[in-house]
Protein backbone atom coordinates (compact mmCIF):
# COMPACT_ATOMS: atom_id res chain seq x y z
CA UNK A 1 0.00 0.00 0.00
CA UNK A 2 1.48 3.62 -1.01
CA UNK A 3 3.26 5.52 2.11
CA UNK A 4 2.10 8.46 3.86
CA UNK A 5 4.25 11.24 2.74
CA UNK A 6 7.29 12.63 4.97
CA UNK A 7 4.43 15.32 6.38
CA UNK A 8 1.31 16.65 6.34
CA UNK A 9 2.54 20.50 4.78
CA UNK A 10 4.37 18.25 2.34
CA UNK A 11 1.54 16.95 1.18
CA UNK A 12 -0.63 19.38 1.00
CA UNK A 13 1.82 21.73 -1.38
CA UNK A 14 1.84 18.96 -3.68
CA UNK A 15 -2.03 18.50 -3.78
CA UNK A 16 -1.99 22.50 -4.09
CA UNK A 17 0.47 22.61 -7.30
CA UNK A 18 2.89 24.23 -5.36
CA UNK A 19 5.28 21.58 -3.89
CA UNK A 20 7.53 19.35 -6.46
CA UNK A 21 7.09 20.38 -10.03
CA UNK A 22 7.89 17.04 -11.45
CA UNK A 23 6.54 13.54 -11.30
CA UNK A 24 5.73 12.28 -8.10
CA UNK A 25 4.34 7.96 -7.60
CA UNK A 26 1.43 6.87 -5.84
CA UNK A 27 3.43 6.12 -2.85
CA UNK A 28 3.89 10.14 -2.11
CA UNK A 29 0.47 10.53 -1.30
CA UNK A 30 -2.45 8.97 1.27
CA UNK A 31 -4.76 6.65 0.01
CA UNK A 32 -8.03 8.55 0.40
CA UNK A 33 -11.91 7.59 -0.36
CA UNK A 34 -14.90 9.01 -1.38
CA UNK A 35 -18.19 7.14 -0.86
CA UNK A 36 -17.14 4.31 0.35
CA UNK A 37 -14.46 3.89 -3.25
CA UNK A 38 -10.85 4.16 -2.40
CA UNK A 39 -8.28 6.01 -5.05
CA UNK A 40 -5.16 6.70 -5.44
CA UNK A 41 -3.05 9.93 -6.70
CA UNK A 42 -0.04 10.70 -8.66
CA UNK A 43 1.70 13.33 -10.86
CA UNK A 44 3.28 12.53 -14.14
CA UNK A 45 5.38 13.84 -16.97
CA UNK A 46 3.49 13.70 -20.77
CA UNK A 47 4.54 15.69 -23.81
CA UNK A 48 6.59 17.56 -21.21
CA UNK A 49 4.03 19.18 -19.07
CA UNK A 50 3.03 17.54 -15.55
CA UNK A 51 -0.58 16.62 -14.78
CA UNK A 52 -2.14 15.08 -11.64
CA UNK A 53 -4.05 11.93 -11.72
CA UNK A 54 -6.48 9.80 -9.46
CA UNK A 55 -6.84 6.86 -9.70
CA UNK A 56 -9.71 4.55 -8.50
CA UNK A 57 -8.98 0.48 -9.36
CA UNK A 58 -12.00 -0.52 -9.82
CA UNK A 59 -13.56 -4.14 -10.31
CA UNK A 60 -10.80 -6.87 -11.28
CA UNK A 61 -13.01 -8.62 -14.09
CA UNK A 62 -13.46 -9.39 -17.49
CA UNK A 63 -15.45 -6.77 -19.69
CA UNK A 64 -14.56 -3.94 -16.74
CA UNK A 65 -14.03 -0.32 -18.50
CA UNK A 66 -11.62 2.47 -17.80
CA UNK A 67 -13.47 5.83 -17.60
CA UNK A 68 -11.07 8.86 -17.76
CA UNK A 69 -12.45 11.96 -16.32
CA UNK A 70 -11.56 15.75 -17.83
CA UNK A 71 -13.00 18.57 -15.88
CA UNK A 72 -13.04 22.14 -17.41
CA UNK A 73 -11.74 25.37 -17.67
CA UNK A 74 -10.27 26.81 -14.17
CA UNK A 75 -11.39 24.00 -11.82
CA UNK A 76 -9.94 20.49 -11.01
CA UNK A 77 -10.98 17.21 -11.53
CA UNK A 78 -12.47 16.96 -7.66
CA UNK A 79 -15.30 17.77 -8.63
CA UNK A 80 -15.85 15.14 -10.74
CA UNK A 81 -15.14 12.23 -7.42
CA UNK A 82 -18.86 11.72 -6.59
CA UNK A 83 -19.01 9.82 -10.42
CA UNK A 84 -16.15 8.59 -10.28
CA UNK A 85 -17.33 6.78 -7.04
CA UNK A 86 -20.45 5.68 -9.13
CA UNK A 87 -18.43 4.50 -11.91
CA UNK A 88 -15.74 2.75 -10.38
CA UNK A 89 -17.84 -0.35 -9.34
CA UNK A 90 -18.22 -1.17 -13.55
CA UNK A 91 -14.41 -0.21 -14.24
CA UNK A 92 -11.65 1.80 -13.56
CA UNK A 93 -11.71 5.35 -13.20
CA UNK A 94 -8.80 8.05 -13.71
CA UNK A 95 -9.77 11.59 -12.81
CA UNK A 96 -7.31 13.81 -14.48
CA UNK A 97 -5.79 17.68 -13.75
CA UNK A 98 -4.89 19.09 -16.91
CA UNK A 99 -1.49 21.36 -17.03
CA UNK A 100 -1.99 24.01 -14.72
CA UNK A 101 -5.16 23.22 -13.45
CA UNK A 102 -5.88 21.87 -9.68
CA UNK A 103 -2.63 19.91 -8.14
CA UNK A 104 -1.03 20.19 -11.81
CA UNK A 105 1.77 22.98 -11.33
CA UNK A 106 1.50 25.92 -13.72
CA UNK A 107 3.73 25.14 -16.48
CA UNK A 108 4.44 28.60 -17.47
CA UNK A 109 3.79 28.87 -20.96
CA UNK A 110 1.17 29.22 -23.22
CA UNK A 111 -0.70 25.77 -23.44
CA UNK A 112 -3.30 25.52 -26.14
CA UNK A 113 -6.48 23.20 -26.56
CA UNK A 114 -4.33 21.24 -29.08
CA UNK A 115 -1.69 20.76 -26.30
CA UNK A 116 -4.11 19.58 -23.53
CA UNK A 117 -5.37 16.81 -26.19
CA UNK A 118 -2.05 15.71 -26.75
CA UNK A 119 -1.25 15.55 -22.79
CA UNK A 120 -4.41 13.51 -22.87
CA UNK A 121 -3.61 11.25 -25.79
CA UNK A 122 0.12 10.63 -24.23
CA UNK A 123 -1.68 9.34 -20.91
CA UNK A 124 -4.14 7.32 -22.66
CA UNK A 125 -1.33 5.53 -24.61
CA UNK A 126 0.43 4.95 -21.73
CA UNK A 127 -2.26 3.24 -20.22
CA UNK A 128 -2.36 0.70 -22.86
CA UNK A 129 -5.98 0.32 -23.10
CA UNK A 130 -8.02 0.96 -26.33
CA UNK A 131 -11.85 1.54 -25.39
CA UNK A 132 -11.63 4.18 -22.55
CA UNK A 133 -14.51 6.28 -22.31
CA UNK A 134 -13.47 9.56 -22.11
CA UNK A 135 -15.29 12.28 -20.30
CA UNK A 136 -15.62 15.26 -20.67
CA UNK A 137 -17.15 18.26 -18.84
CA UNK A 138 -17.83 21.78 -20.08
CA UNK A 139 -14.59 23.02 -21.60
CA UNK A 140 -13.18 19.75 -21.51
CA UNK A 141 -15.18 18.47 -24.18
CA UNK A 142 -13.18 20.70 -26.23
CA UNK A 143 -10.66 18.94 -25.18
CA UNK A 144 -11.93 15.44 -25.65
CA UNK A 145 -13.53 16.34 -29.27
CA UNK A 146 -9.70 17.45 -30.25
CA UNK A 147 -8.20 14.52 -29.03
CA UNK A 148 -10.80 12.09 -30.96
CA UNK A 149 -10.12 14.59 -33.89
CA UNK A 150 -6.19 13.90 -33.96
CA UNK A 151 -6.13 10.86 -32.38
CA UNK A 152 -9.37 8.85 -33.92
CA UNK A 153 -7.93 5.48 -32.53
CA UNK A 154 -7.57 6.64 -29.03
CA UNK A 155 -10.93 7.24 -27.81
CA UNK A 156 -13.91 4.24 -28.80
CA UNK A 157 -16.86 6.49 -26.88
CA UNK A 158 -17.01 10.09 -26.10
CA UNK A 159 -19.10 11.85 -23.26
CA UNK A 160 -19.50 15.40 -23.40
CA UNK A 161 -21.46 16.66 -20.65
CA UNK A 162 -22.71 20.53 -20.72
CA UNK A 163 -20.85 21.09 -23.83
CA UNK A 164 -19.17 24.47 -23.31
CA UNK A 165 -20.12 27.44 -24.63
CA UNK A 166 -22.55 27.91 -27.50
CA UNK A 167 -21.50 30.39 -30.66
CA UNK A 168 -23.41 33.40 -29.45
CA UNK A 169 -22.15 33.43 -26.02
CA UNK A 170 -18.08 32.99 -26.76
CA UNK A 171 -17.18 36.53 -25.38
CA UNK A 172 -15.70 37.58 -22.01
CA UNK A 173 -18.03 39.44 -20.87
CA UNK A 174 -20.86 36.78 -21.92
CA UNK A 175 -18.86 34.21 -20.75
CA UNK A 176 -18.22 35.16 -16.98
CA UNK A 177 -21.96 36.48 -16.77
CA UNK A 178 -23.04 33.06 -17.64
CA UNK A 179 -20.75 31.45 -14.31
CA UNK A 180 -22.18 34.09 -12.31
CA UNK A 181 -25.69 32.90 -13.07
CA UNK A 182 -24.80 28.97 -12.58
CA UNK A 183 -22.95 29.96 -9.30
CA UNK A 184 -26.40 31.22 -7.91
CA UNK A 185 -27.62 27.91 -8.68
CA UNK A 186 -24.71 24.94 -7.81
CA UNK A 187 -25.24 23.79 -4.07
CA UNK A 188 -22.67 25.15 -1.74
CA UNK A 189 -19.70 22.32 -2.27
CA UNK A 190 -19.32 22.66 -6.00
CA UNK A 191 -19.65 26.63 -5.52
CA UNK A 192 -16.09 26.23 -3.04
CA UNK A 193 -14.62 23.91 -5.56
CA UNK A 194 -15.06 26.74 -7.74
CA UNK A 195 -13.44 29.67 -5.84
CA UNK A 196 -10.86 28.14 -4.71
CA UNK A 197 -9.69 26.42 -7.71
CA UNK A 198 -10.40 29.47 -9.72
CA UNK A 199 -8.50 31.71 -7.71
CA UNK A 200 -5.71 30.00 -6.15
CA UNK A 201 -5.21 26.56 -7.95
CA UNK A 202 -5.52 27.61 -11.19
CA UNK A 203 -5.28 31.88 -10.71
CA UNK A 204 -6.54 34.51 -13.00
CA UNK A 205 -3.45 34.57 -15.19
CA UNK A 206 -3.39 31.55 -16.49
CA UNK A 207 -6.68 31.42 -16.45
CA UNK A 208 -7.52 34.05 -18.78
CA UNK A 209 -5.35 32.99 -21.06
CA UNK A 210 -6.74 29.53 -21.07
CA UNK A 211 -10.26 31.60 -21.75
CA UNK A 212 -9.06 33.34 -24.93
CA UNK A 213 -8.21 29.46 -26.34
CA UNK A 214 -11.58 28.34 -25.45
CA UNK A 215 -13.42 31.65 -27.00
CA UNK A 216 -11.70 31.09 -29.83
CA UNK A 217 -12.64 27.41 -30.39
CA UNK A 218 -15.02 25.83 -32.24
CA UNK A 219 -15.62 22.55 -31.33
CA UNK A 220 -18.68 21.63 -33.26
CA UNK A 221 -16.98 22.06 -36.38
CA UNK A 222 -15.03 18.45 -35.00
CA UNK A 223 -18.26 16.38 -33.39
CA UNK A 224 -19.38 15.92 -36.41
CA UNK A 225 -16.74 14.26 -38.38
CA UNK A 226 -14.74 12.15 -35.22
CA UNK A 227 -15.48 8.17 -34.84
CA UNK A 228 -15.93 7.91 -31.66
CA UNK A 229 -19.52 7.26 -30.16
CA UNK A 230 -20.80 10.00 -28.50
CA UNK A 231 -22.87 10.96 -25.91
CA UNK A 232 -24.09 14.29 -24.73
CA UNK A 233 -25.69 14.89 -21.47
CA UNK A 234 -27.03 17.98 -20.50
CA UNK A 235 -28.95 19.81 -17.20
CA UNK A 236 -32.23 21.33 -17.35
CA UNK A 237 -31.32 24.48 -15.43
CA UNK A 238 -28.13 24.74 -17.15
CA UNK A 239 -27.52 28.74 -17.51
CA UNK A 240 -24.36 28.46 -19.56
CA UNK A 241 -25.26 25.36 -22.09
CA UNK A 242 -28.83 25.57 -23.43
CA UNK A 243 -30.87 22.29 -24.21
CA UNK A 244 -31.33 23.47 -28.18
CA UNK A 245 -26.87 23.78 -28.04
CA UNK A 246 -26.81 20.47 -26.36
CA UNK A 247 -28.61 18.94 -28.39
CA UNK A 248 -27.07 20.59 -31.39
CA UNK A 249 -23.96 19.10 -30.77
CA UNK A 250 -25.31 15.15 -30.50
CA UNK A 251 -27.05 15.76 -33.35
CA UNK A 252 -24.00 16.61 -35.66
CA UNK A 253 -22.78 13.31 -34.71
CA UNK A 254 -23.55 10.25 -37.13
CA UNK A 255 -24.75 8.41 -33.94
CA UNK A 256 -24.83 10.65 -31.53
CA UNK A 257 -27.43 10.17 -28.68
CA UNK A 258 -28.76 13.19 -26.36
CA UNK A 259 -30.31 13.05 -23.13
CA UNK A 260 -31.27 15.97 -20.29
CA UNK A 261 -31.20 15.55 -16.34
CA UNK A 262 -31.98 18.07 -13.73
CA UNK A 263 -29.66 20.61 -12.32
CA UNK A 264 -27.53 23.19 -13.55
CA UNK A 265 -24.06 23.02 -14.72
CA UNK A 266 -21.97 20.71 -12.62
CA UNK A 267 -24.51 17.55 -13.10
CA UNK A 268 -21.97 15.34 -12.71
CA UNK A 269 -21.81 16.34 -8.62
CA UNK A 270 -25.82 16.88 -8.93
CA UNK A 271 -27.09 13.81 -10.44
CA UNK A 272 -24.07 11.84 -10.51
CA UNK A 273 -25.89 8.39 -9.89
CA UNK A 274 -28.39 9.34 -13.26
CA UNK A 275 -25.25 10.35 -14.99
CA UNK A 276 -23.09 7.07 -14.22
CA UNK A 277 -26.25 4.93 -15.60
CA UNK A 278 -26.94 6.94 -18.51
CA UNK A 279 -22.76 6.30 -19.70
CA UNK A 280 -22.97 2.70 -18.77
CA UNK A 281 -26.27 2.20 -20.49
CA UNK A 282 -24.45 4.08 -23.69
CA UNK A 283 -21.04 2.22 -23.58
CA UNK A 284 -23.20 -1.09 -23.14
CA UNK A 285 -25.30 -0.39 -26.12
CA UNK A 286 -22.19 0.77 -28.18
CA UNK A 287 -20.52 -2.37 -27.44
Amino acid sequence: MPAVPRSRFAGLRMRLGVGRRGPAGEDAYRVKRVRGALYYTSRQEHQSLTIFVERFPGPEEPGARTFVLVHGIGVSSRYFRPLAAELSTRGRVFLVDLPGYGAAPDPRRDVTIADHAEVLASFLQQLGVEDAVIVGHSWGCQVVSMLARRHPDVPRTVVLLSPTLEPSARTPAKAIGHLLHDATREPPAVFWIAVTDYLVRCGLGYLLRQMRHMLADRPEDRVGEHRAHTLVVNGDRDPIVSTTWARRLADAHPDGEFHEVRGPHVIMHTEPATIAQHIVRFVTQAG
